[in-house]
């Protein structure tokens, strides 16, 4: 790809950029939310169409036209996006075929098993005729995988891929990296995860705001000097990060905020206790499935709750929806963005009031210079990259979108905030900032439960963690066991 530039209406997206990829070749394409990461594969993939620049495959002198996916299919390019673009109400099979079926005389049969051989072959515990929304997210990116490796691509295209993936899982799908590398595919692998970049990848490709900053060899440049350059500037210890915010330390530092006893919801988690305390930061950890997610929906009521008691500063309340929780002080970011998250078809400013909207209720609406001075305010606070507060927020990259969903429930003011993955996807400049505030806010009072797949994060922003497994707890770890190994360590054998 040589001078590819693109623009949005006040976004210069991708400005003059270069990329190579070589057959035999895991290359490593990084950059902050907002690079141009996932336009630049876009255009690459023909979904958008480029504003300038040629795309050359094979070494050939004339360039390619790709206006659509059909064309860049046709030519040996397959991606997996970040964000899941399958049919939820179709079989398995059917997505893995769909759109590359022979019209009606199409065997069922046959198409079921070709399903299951490669899913057999993936290791993916999937069976061809289930229903694909049966499957966990984690499962359901691994059919997406494993539709396009069917596609005898010569470009595999993964957009974050491992974003819902356990270690084991990762484990697998690097396995089958590095063996489409051995036959020659080309691998573009965009990843925040800069452990699997310097595991799996040969060469990494650094986009700084539209621009290219660089192609290295994976030997020539340390991690250190790897996250400068997608910043733009030195990266302070993120192990400080704790010693930055002051703990809270009001008088009513040791007020329980918020309690639960028996909690137990439809999701099939065992029931369980849970606390947390003003101006405290803690967490549920656990591997992929372990029920850490279906425990804050239960305690915010996006599960129905079947059993046990609820309190709020020592006194019995009643949540069985998420209306109930917002009127008691508590805000929940959940984690699946797309899904649960924004209203892609919104304003920025628009998803930003969309909360206090719901409790101040829809017949009494806010104005437009209060809805304004809102958006404003928190696009300024939280630095969300858009072109004006009137942008779909569809159009943002993934991790403004989240910042977006935070403003929505900070502009609540919360007592307890609830935060389920909220750096996934997300680049390490922007979790270095979500950290940080998350850390800001329990200084001042605000109490906070944060989930993340990755235990360091974990490590560096809760005081407390609560450990699940098999979708009950198994574990509290505080003080001087929050290490990385005792987390693992009681993952595996329960307490202790």
């Amino acid at each position: 790809m040589k001078n590819i530039s693109k623009y949005f209406p006040g976004v210069k997206a991708l400005q003059n950029v270069d990329f190579t990829l070589c057959e035999g070749e895991i290359h490593a394409l990084m950059g902050e939310n907002g690079a141009g990461k996932s336009t630049l594969i876009k255009v690459l993939t023909g979904v958008y169409e480029k504003d300038g620049g040629s795309i050359f495959i094979k070494g050939k002198d004339k360039a390619v036209s790709i206006r659509s996916p059909q064309d860049a299919q046709k030519l040996g390019i397959s991606t997996v996006y970040q964000e899941i673009t399958l049919c939820p109400n179709l079989s398995v099979a059917e997505n893995m075929y769909i759109g590359r079926s022979k019209g009606f005389c199409q065997s069922w049969k046959k198409m079921n098993a070709a399903a299951d051989s490669i899913l057999s072959s993936l290791g993916i515990p999937a069976k061809s005729t289930q229903q694909l929304s049966s499957c966990s997210i984690a499962i359901q990116q691994m059919v997406a995988i494993a539709r396009a490796v069917d596609m005898d691509c010569k470009v595999l295209i993964l957009d974050e891929p491992t974003s819902s993936l356990d270690e084991q899982e990762v484990e697998k799908l690097f396995g089958l990296m590095r063996d489409l590398k051995a036959r020659g595919v080309g691998i573009i692998f965009v990843t925040h995860f800069l452990d699997q970049v310097y595991e799996v990848c040969d060469k990494i490709t650094v986009l700084r705001d539209g621009q290219l900053v660089g192609e290295y060899e994976i030997k020539d440049l340390p991690r250190v000097k790897l996250v400068s350059k997608m910043l733009g500037k030195e990266l302070d210890d993120m192990s400080d990060i704790k010693s930055e915010s002051a703990v809270y330390s009001g008088k009513d530092s040791d007020i329980t905020v918020f309690e639960a006893e028996g909690l137990q919801s439809s999701a099939g988690i065992k029931p369980f206790d849970f606390h947390i305390k003003k101006g405290e930061v803690n967490g549920f950890t656990g591997l992929l499935g372990s029920g850490r997610s279906e425990c804050v929906r239960a305690i915010f009521g996006a599960d129905r709750v079947i059993a046990g008691k609820v309190k709020k500063n020592g006194k019995e309340i009643k949540i069985s929806k998420p209306i109930d929780a917002m009127k008691n002080g508590i805000a929940y970011l959940p984690e699946d963005r797309k899904i649960d998250g924004i209203v892609g078809d919104l304003s920025v400013r628009e998803n930003i009031v969309l909360a206090l909207q719901v409790m101040k209720g829809f017949f009494k609406p806010f104005s437009k210079a209060e809805a304004y001075k809102f958006a404003d305010e928190y696009i300024k606070l939280l630095e969300i990259k858009t072109a004006s507060a009137d942008t779909p927020i569809k159009s943002l990259s993934g991790g403004n979108q989240q910042k977006v969903i935070l403003a929505r429930w900070l502009l609540m003011n919360p007592e307890y905030l609830i935060l389920d993955e909220p750096t996934r996807g997300i680049d390490i400049g922007t979790k270095i900032e979500i950290q940080k505030l998350v850390l800001k806010l329990a200084s001042e009072g605000i109490s906070v439960t944060f989930i993340s797949s990755e235990t360091d994060e974990m490590l560096r922003t809760c005081s407390r963690l609560v450990v699940m497994r098999d979708r009950k707890v198994v574990g509290e770890l505080s003080g001087d066991d929050l290490t990385q190994n005792k987390i693992m360590s009681t993952i595996a054998g329960g307490e202790g």
